[in-house]
């Protein structure tokens, strides 16, 4: 790779990086052929973006990054593939399925909203994270509940309440 290349590359990945809300580094060496293009297969449904990149490329397009990626930049050894993708925990999910039939990919690390974390151990943590879209749906859910319990208790007295009016009318 040309010196044009790899700065080309940085400029690219320094342009995703920044772009980006939810980034994992993962481990995918050792998986073959089919059990990578099961996976590229796999991301492409759950509409994650995967790339291999090179760590030296990484390390130098998140220097140039406005963005913290604090410790993450000692996860980068061995090799490293990005899952780029829109919701936090839509990434740890594939993986977890994905392992169920194969012992990768292992995650390095994941930056989701600006939060870093580092290790395999924090995939059931990121799995966990609910979307913008949960987090709003339960709010709502919340807000609504109060104001479901006064109505029917209001409709449910109210009846007993006329009931109540009409026997105590009637001669």
């Amino acid at each position: 790779m040309t010196k044009e290349q790899k700065a080309q590359e940085i400029q690219d990945l320094t342009e995703d990086l920044s772009a980006v809300k939810n980034l994992y580094l993962t481990d995918i060496n050792g998986l073959d052929a089919l059990q990578t293009t099961a996976l590229r297969r796999e991301c492409f449904k759950a509409n994650i973006r995967l790339s291999v990149v090179k760590n030296t490329l990484l390390a130098k397009a998140m220097e140039a990054s406005e963005k913290n990626f604090g410790d993450l930049h000692d996860v980068l050894k061995g090799n490293t593939s990005l899952m780029f993708s829109e919701a936090g925990n839509t990434p740890a999910k594939l993986i977890k399925n994905f392992r169920k039939k194969h012992e990768k990919p292992i995650l390095k690390g994941a930056y989701i909203e600006e939060a870093i974390y580092i290790g395999d151990a924090q995939i059931e943590f990121l799995e966990s994270i609910k979307t913008k879209e949960e987090l709003i749906g339960d709010v709502i859910t919340l807000l609504q509940s109060p104001s479901k319990n006064v109505i029917l208790a209001l409709q449910s007295g109210g009846s007993n309440l006329s009931g109540i009016l009409k026997i105590l009318s009637e001669p």
